[in-house]
């Protein structure tokens, strides 16, 4: 048994991409198992800068087979997207991808859907309006396409017609919208089974399939947890589960399969769109981290908030994950901060406040101050290297977090990561 599950601990962007890429080394099989291409997941190597949005970050090593599970909303035209450009790097991906015959497809009813909905409301989600979430909702109803529905004609047929009449009415009535065409719905769904169909299988029974024949396995999630859909700042959250259940419900993998869960967390916090934060900073501070830390969305490139760091949060976060180490990402960007702020607690009305999703637009955080350091991190390969003022900064965090933190990155290449 070797799984090793990789998630994000706080509101998503905690590095996820370039943690993945570095524990795919010793890895056979990489999946991802959830979200969509509302997620943006950068790698660089070899100074050069790689995005993932629906392809597992593990693609970059050679010899390791990635797999699209079946708990993502997939962009048939983004992914062909992606392919065209990683093939023009001269990688493989085609021989080393895997799609889940069971995945939901977006079309493109979806995005403009997603996008009218936010138009509507009058509190925003900050939607990214690639229509994930309309992609959820029909598989929910039960009347989503899946990757494995293109291969019976008649089927595919009688259902895109029933959605089309379902989709326009709401598009017409509802948005004022234009509705859309069979053919155009249709033309997507035939493109991306010529060039892709070779792809789709039972990655269910191809992932326990390798468990039994010794591989090892990594699980690669999008967005955090505190965007998880139950257990996240609802309704700011994403559409589905970043959390390990998603982990095992998007792959098919059970729970004795895993043998370790990696949270990885970022040095300060920070968060994309609407939603309650706070140890949030608007003001120099938070502006310092934005521009030290390079925060804005690979995705939509909307700048990010930024803060400093939550122990209440991870404290949660590794309650509801079971996380058996951290791995802790951007230290680097404190580098200069002469006091780092850390949140230990919370208070509302001047008492001690519980953790509660529900509530935390009205807590306030108790911080504690540590002092900074001025050296450079991005030539340290060690932890014995590291400033003694960085060294206590990882401690203290494990002592309040109460779990190991065994991995630490210092820059954005992959020989900017050790371990402790």
């Amino acid at each position: 048994m070797s799984c090793t599950v990789i998630i994000g601990s706080q509101w998503g962007d905690e590095g996820k991409a370039k943690m993945v890429d570095y524990f795919s080394r010793d890895a056979d099989v990489v999946v991802r198992y959830q979200g969509g291409a509302n997620a943006g997941h950068t790698v660089v190597v070899n100074g050069k800068k790689y995005i993932f949005h629906l392809v597992p970050s593990g693609i970059l090593h050679e010899n390791k087979m990635c797999v699209i599970g079946n708990g993502l909303a997939l962009d048939p035209l983004q992914l062909l997207e992606e392919l065209d450009k990683l093939e023009l790097e001269g990688l493989d991906v085609k021989k080393r991808l895997l799609i889940s015959d069971s995945v939901h497809l977006i079309l493109p009813y979806h995005k403009v859907l997603d996008e009218a909905m936010e138009e509507l409301r009058d509190n925003k989600l900050g939607t990214t309006h690639r229509g994930i979430g309309p992609c959820y909702a029909d598989k929910c109803l039960r009347i989503g396409v899946r990757a494995g529905d293109i291969f019976d004609a008649d089927s595919l047929k009688e259902r895109v017609e029933f959605l089309l009449k379902l989709k326009n009415l709401q598009l017409e009535r509802v948005f004022g919208k234009k509705p859309f065409a069979m053919k155009e719905i249709m033309d997507i769904i035939s493109l991306f089974k010529e060039r892709a169909g070779k792809m789709i299988t039972n990655t269910s029974d191809y992932l326990h399939a390798s468990v039994k024949s010794g591989k090892k396995l990594l699980l690669e999630g999008a967005q955090g947890y505190g965007l998880d859909i139950d257990h996240g700042t609802y309704p700011f959250v994403t559409s589905s589960n970043p959390t390990i259940g998603g982990a095992l419900l998007g792959s098919g993998l059970n729970s004795f399969n895993v043998s370790s869960v990696v949270g990885i967390v970022k040095a300060y916090v920070t968060r994309v769109g609407e939603g309650p934060f706070p140890t949030e900073d608007t003001g120099n501070d938070g502006d310092r981290l934005r521009v030290n830390g390079k925060e804005f969305g690979s995705t939509t490139g909307r700048p990010r908030r930024c803060g400093w760091f939550d122990i209440e949060l991870l404290k949660h976060s590794c309650l509801i994950n079971g996380f058996t180490t951290l791995a802790l990402t951007k230290l680097d960007v404190l580098t200069g901060f002469k006091k780092i702020k850390v949140a230990v607690r919370y208070e509302h009305n001047g008492k001690d406040a519980g953790y509660s999703q529900s509530s935390l637009d009205s807590v306030e955080p108790v911080y504690e101050e540590l002092n900074g350091w001025d050296e450079n991190l991005s030539k340290v390969k060690t932890y014995d290297t590291l400033p003694s003022q960085a060294k206590d900064y990882i401690r203290f965090l494990e002592k309040n977090i109460g779990a190991k933190i065994s991995t630490v990155s210092v820059g954005p290449e992959r020989e900017n990561t050790f371990l402790l």
